[in-house]
């Protein structure tokens, strides 16, 4: 069998359909899955292992219909015997219906519904994982929701014992990601903690456990606040991963991991790292799984300046 998958979005959103796609394998282990994402999303599928090809088509641009139509024509000439779609929309649900696809799963909804041979039905008010995973009732699969996993290349498993001793560490570290993506502040998105108050929380880590380093990472937008940061705080110790399996190697091997909402707070709960993640106007409830390793700390008035950082420390030495 093959399917296709339409999952627009960030890289955030593919590793919460990761669940999706390896529980669509488990049940069909002879399926070949391909999937069809934004280019800001490929990168995510290094750490995928079910998917076997990544098609790029840009769901937020502003398509021609002949865009649409180039797309109808690759989807066509694949001959999939089976595709699933995170869009809502009618046109979304015009192209599943144009694609010819005997099996056509995706959200009913008034406008959609009627191009899908199995549409779900959307409830929204849960872990964005388990939401995912609903689509699978499409095929009649009707098992739980399994956790998030992900798979680490061996080249990056290596990349990161290298900087780890690069950076002099032989034990546990905590990994702090504060950045934002470029798209996220363009959209104004509140997703950025201020630097003084992570800089008060790295003051008292150094305070209390002075010899457990602390690696901060830096993404290809985030120069100017990892500046900020180790400007007062030398001891820091910064890695620029050049992939997300990089940077998954890395938060592999920390004790904790602090960030806001973002990418990387997946990674982390893929990796069962404990993870104390920042939320402004998002809601953690569906953003990350109900388990005590995972803890989201949401601002109460939706900005994340007004997370105070004794509220954060609190949470991390158990007060």
């Amino acid at each position: 069998m093959r399917v296709v998958a339409l999952v627009p979005g960030g890289i955030g959103d593919q590793i919460l359909f990761f669940p999706t796609l390896d529980d669509l394998k488990q049940n069909f282990p002879n399926a070949e899955i391909d999937v069809i994402v934004e280019p800001r999303a490929k990168s995510a599928y290094r750490v995928s292992k079910s998917v076997s090809d990544v098609l790029i088509f840009d769901y937020k641009d502003r398509n021609s219909p002949a865009d649409w139509a180039n797309l109808l024509g690759v989807i066509r000439d694949r001959d999939y015997e089976a595709v699933l779609s995170l869009g809502r929309s009618w046109g979304v649900g015009l192209l599943l219906w144009l694609t010819g696809i005997p099996t056509r799963v995706g959200y009913a909804s008034s406008t959609s519904k009627i191009f899908l041979t199995n549409p779900v039905p959307l409830k929204p008010d849960q872990y964005a994982a388990h939401m995912y995973h609903d689509l699978l009732q499409g095929f009649g699969i009707s098992t739980p929701c399994p956790d998030l996993a992900i798979s680490i290349p061996k080249g990056d498993l290596d990349w990161a014992d290298a900087e780890r001793q690069r950076l002099g560490i032989s034990d546990g570290y905590v990994v702090i990601h504060g950045g934002s993506s470029q798209l996220a502040q363009d959209k104004g998105i509140d997703k950025i903690y201020p630097v003084e108050h992570w800089q008060r929380i790295v003051q008292d880590f150094q305070q209390r456990q002075p010899d457990l380093p602390i690696v901060v990472v830096q993404g290809p937008e985030d120069q100017a606040w990892v500046a900020a940061l180790t400007s007062t705080n030398p001891m820091l110790k910064v890695t620029k991963p050049g992939d997300i399996g990089k940077l998954a190697a890395m938060i592999a091997g920390a004790n904790l991991m602090l960030c806001t909402d973002s990418a990387p707070m997946h990674l982390a709960v893929a990796l069962q790292v404990y993870t104390l993640a920042l939320f402004g106007p998002t809601d953690p409830e569906k953003l990350l799984p109900q388990n005590d390793k995972f803890v989201g700390i949401k601002s109460p008035t939706g900005i994340m300046a007004d997370i105070p950082p004794e509220q954060i420390l609190a949470k991390v030495w158990g007060g």
